[in-house]
Order: structure tokens, then sequence, then C-alpha cells
């Protein structure tokens, strides 16, 4: 579970993310949408644990990000929409890197690895350097990595950046297996129809305050629109039918 409790973060005086409160269910994929400068990334960094929040608080499974940021971080996935790569390491070597910031060793750790180079379609390629990826694959490597640890919430931003249409389907069907299996996954996406496909529930959050949360057809009856998550975003935000 994820609950936003009054969460603020102020820079010179101006509130990037201005009270929100948001709860979130064990199993749900969540999406988080907005207009650019409507505060969604710095939602997640303070999510992610990057940055404190000025008021408020963050809870992720019952633990309070500014108070024991280890032990969330712990079961914490976060993908960024700019990940960094060691494109000097072969895609086995940097899950194994990433593991090993989580102490996971042995066969442990050589199963879940092939595990997750076999789900993400990256097996041929587990000895070749990085470097030499497509940038679909690299986004793949990512989100597996941030996998790697078995975490109960994933946070992820853009997560279909750069995937082909076979790509974003493999990474649409890993994030609704997940959430079968328990796992929470918070997704920040500009991309609206992805959003309305894949995630139960939205918030749309515009000059850094939650203005509108729910199903797509909660949404549209509260925006007074029937058609597309695109049409009840623009109503929303802008006042455009």
């Amino acid at each position: 579970m994820i609950v936003f409790e009054n969460l603020t973060k102020t820079y010179s005086g101006r509130k990037a993310v201005d009270d929100l409160n948001l709860q979130i269910s064990q199993g749900a994929i969540f999406g988080f949408i907005g207009p650019n400068g409507a505060g969604k990334t710095t939602t997640i960094k303070m999510m992610a644990g990057v940055l404190k929040p000025t008021k408020g608080r963050i809870l992720i499974n019952g633990l309070d990000m500014a108070k024991e940021p280890s032990r969330a971080k712990m079961i914490i996935g976060f993908i960024p929409d700019r990940p960094f790569l060691y494109e000097k390491l072969s895609g086995k070597e940097f899950l194994k890197f990433k593991a090993g910031l989580y102490g996971i060793t042995g066969d442990a750790l050589h199963e879940r690895i092939d595990g997750l180079l076999r789900l993400f379609e990256l097996t041929e390629w587990a000895d070749e350097l990085i470097e030499a990826y497509s940038h679909g694959m690299k986004q793949r490597l990512v989100i597996a990595s941030a996998m790697i640890h078995e975490p109960k919430v994933i946070i992820v931003d853009e997560p279909m950046v750069g995937l082909d249409p076979k790509g974003a389907k493999l990474v649409k069907d890993i994030f609704r297996g997940w959430a079968r299996d328990g796992a929470t996954v918070f997704m920040s996406t500009h991309t609206l129809a992805l959003a309305q496909e894949v995630c139960g529930e939205v918030a749309i959050v515009n000059k850094g305050r939650i203005v509108a949360s729910g199903t797509s057809e909660e949404l549209g009856r509260q925006a007074g629109v029937r058609g597309n998550l695109e049409r009840i975003f623009l109503k929303i935000t802008s006042g455009e039918a």
C-alpha cells in the first residue's frame, strides 16, 4: 500500500507539490498523470527517497519514507525516466551488480537473474555489453533490474519510452502479472492510452495538486465528458472538451 498524507514540496517559496492526499491499495496498478510542470517528477522523487518532503509524509507498506528510508527502499523498485546504465557491463553483470546492492547472493541470485532475462526476452543477449543493446532492450533491462529483489512496490516514470509494440505489450503483461501476485505499481506517464488500458485507477495532478482521481469512468463523470481519457484529461486540466 502507498499513502500520501498532506504531501508538500516547496522550492524557494513555490509549491511544486501541494498537499497531496492519496491511498493506493496493494495489488493496484495506479496511474499518475498531468501536464508538464504539474509536480509528477517531484512526487516520484519523494516516493523513491531522493527528495524529502517539506511537509507531510509518504508511507510505503506502513513504512515512513522520511523516517525509515533504508527499510522502505528495500521494498521499492524505482524505474526513472532517464535511467543510468553501466554500458561496459554485460546485461547479466549489470543484474548481478544491482542484486549485490540488496545482498542477494548464491543460488538464489543465479536463478533470479536467469528468470528475469527469460521474462524480458534478453537471454541471448545476457553476455553482450549493454552498449550494444537497442534502446528498447536497455529499457527492458532497467525494468528487470528494478525487479531483482522482488519488491512489493514499483515506482515507474514513463515505462514505455523507446519500446516497440512487442516490447510494450511484454512490459504491460509483466506489470499486470506482478499486480496479480500482490505487488503495487505506481506509474507516471504522458501516454494516456496506456494509463487507460493498464491502470485500474488514475490521479490527475495539475499545478501540484490532485484535481481528480478514480477509474476512467469515474473521471469521465466528474468531468462531464464521454470518451477516452485524453478528452477527460484535457477537460479537467484546461477546460477543453
